[in-house]
C-alpha cells in the first residue's frame, strides 16, 4: 500500500470519528434540553390554574379555540399537528392578560400572542 493510500484512509477515519462525535454531541443536546422544555410546560400549566382559579376568564378551551381562529385566519394555508399553551401571563386587572401558544408542524413554528379583552380573548400577533 503507499504512502498516499495510508493517509487517505487516516484522514477518512478520522473524519468518521468526527462525524460520529458530532452525532452524538446533537444527541446530548436534544436530551438535555427536552427536560427543560418539559418544565416550561408544565410552568405554563401550573400557571394556567392559578389563573383560572382567581379568574373564570382563562378557560383552557376558550384560549385554544381563539388560537387555533388567529392561525386559520393569518396562516390558512398552514396545518398545524401541534398547540402548546407556553406562557400564561396573568397580570392584575383585565387588559394586561396574555396567554402564549406555540405551534408546530411541518412548515415550521408559529406563536401565537392572545390578549385578554373585555369582550375575551383576541389576538394580539402571530410571530
Amino acid at each position: 500500500m503507499s504512502t498516499l493510500g495510508i493517509i487517505l484512509i487516516v484522514i477518512a477515519a478520522v473524519l468518521l470519528v468526527l462525524l460520529i462525535g458530532g452525532f452524538i454531541g446533537a444527541a446530548r443536546r436534544r436530551e438535555r434540553g427536552a427536560p427543560h422544555y418539559d418544565r416550561h410546560l408544565a410552568e405554563a400549566d401550573r400557571a394556567l390554574e392559578h389563573a383560572r382559579a382567581a379568574d373564570k376568564g382563562w378557560d383552557r378551551s376558550l384560549l385554544e379555540a381563539a388560537a387555533r381562529e388567529a392561525l386559520a385566519d393569518k396562516r390558512p394555508d398552514w396545518e398545524y399537528e401541534e398547540l402548546v399553551l407556553v406562557l400564561v401571563d396573568d397580570k392584575p386587572g383585565v387588559s394586561e392578560d396574555r396567554a402564549h401558544f406555540l405551534a408546530s408542524g411541518h412548515g415550521g413554528e408559529a406563536r401565537v400572542v392572545l390578549a385578554r379583552r373585555e369582550s375575551g380573548w383576541a389576538l394580539e400577533r402571530v410571530e
